[in-house]
């Protein structure tokens, strides 16, 4: 079984830093796309960043140029997040969009299960 598992998430000041990872779990050949999305109370889940399998990176308008995505191996994906401002609180998700897997096959469209990130002073 194929999972996503994130890690820290936190309450951080306006004007401060957060780095999210997300790592893979299972046999696993390799994934294609990874990426970030949130969902702020009341609001339609959105998305952050992305990144291929090659490095190729997008962003949301928002976040370009405060937010840094990375494929730190096959399995993991990273979201350092800087200058943070209070309208970036959300629940932050991981997302694979292929996985080809060992004895599953190909398995498409995974999420994890979520990290919060509070922007407040």
């Amino acid at each position: 079984q194929v999972q996503l598992v994130e890690s820290g998430g936190g309450l951080v000041q306006p004007g401060g830093s957060l780095r999210l990872s997300c790592t893979a779990s299972g046999s696993i050949f390799s994934i294609a796309n990874m990426g970030w999305y949130r969902q702020a109370p009341g609001k339609q889940r959105e998305l952050v960043a992305t990144i291929s399998s090659g490095g190729s990176a997008n962003y949301v308008d928002s976040v370009k140029g405060r937010f840094t995505i990375s494929r730190d191996n096959a399995k993991t994906v990273s979201l350092q997040m800087n200058s943070l401002k209070p309208e970036d609180t959300a629940v932050y998700y991981c997302n694979a969009d292929r996985v080809w897997t060992v004895y599953s096959g190909t398995i498409y469209n995974i999420w994890g299960q979520g990290t919060q990130v509070t922007v407040s002073s």
